[in-house]
């Protein structure tokens, strides 16, 4: 005798590209989302040993996940970033656009070549993500940038890393609307300070512990608090959420 629920096709698997899929806040969300049952698409630039390490520990737990080598900014590499998920899994419902680098001096001291090579991730990798995004997603699917809280705090050395970040807070309200009638959600999650190799290189034990002051919480975020954000910004829960930018802080500015 059958039931119902024995009659219920199953749902279709969930598939998420997370670009900086392999260190930082990246890994953090690509094994949270494995947790909640998506299929991940581990991108990396140069670290594949931390890329296979980050797939290992997704498929020890039970998971699905591969690694995929591309330049975010190389939009050839991207767009064969997508063929990959697709092939491998069908389709693509999140992406997270976790890539990026910091570059921190005064503006007068700003070394120009730096700079061209920061914005080349962190705004024309923006772009070509989104763009890939914009014409791949599946209907409930999201789109979630990074940016980052010092943008509104506005710290001395910040300026470059800060001009590239405001670029990709400014296009999450624009790209939303733009995918208006395909169910598809736009959103930022703008970190504070948060542990992580890329934000504690080159600075010192005093003005680690000085930014981990800064919020009224009194330490630096995880990259598994800034996960658990992606998570609800890019599942179901949090699916009524768009076009917004997500200061997930501590309460600093």
């Amino acid at each position: 005798m059958t039931t119902n629920d024995s009659l219920r096709t199953p749902a279709p698997e969930r598939v998420a590209v997370v670009t900086g899929g392999s260190r930082g806040i990246g890994r953090a969300v690509s094994l949270q989302l494995a947790r909640d049952g998506l299929a991940v698409v581990v991108n990396y630039t140069r670290d594949t040993a931390s890329a296979e390490e980050t797939v290992k520990a997704i498929t020890a737990d039970g998971g699905k996940a591969i690694a995929v080598r591309a330049d975010v900014a190389d939009e050839h590499a991207v767009a064969a970033l997508f063929d990959r998920a697709e092939q491998e899994f069908g389709g693509v419902d999140v992406v997270v656009n976790a890539a990026g680098r910091l570059v921190l001096s005064p503006v007068a001291d700003l070394d120009l070549a730096a700079l061209d090579a920061m914005h080349r991730t962190n705004i024309r990798g923006a772009f070509v993500v989104a763009q890939q995004a914009a014409r791949r997603l599946r209907s409930g699917g999201s789109f979630l940038g990074v940016s980052t809280s010092v943008v509104g705090a506005q710290f001395p050395a910040y300026g470059a890393y800060v001009a590239s970040k405001a670029a990709v807070e400014s296009i999450t309200l624009i790209l939303a609307r733009e995918l208006r009638g395909r169910d598809i959600t736009v959103n930022t999650v703008a970190p504070g300070p948060t542990a992580t190799d890329l934000f504690l290189d080159g600075k010192t034990p005093e003005e680690i512990d000085r930014l981990a002051k800064t919020p009224p919480l009194e330490r630096l975020g995880t990259p598994e608090d800034i996960a658990r954000v992606a998570a609800f910004l890019t599942g179901p829960a949090g699916h009524w959420v768009n076009g917004q930018v997500l200061r997930a802080n501590g309460g600093m500015v």
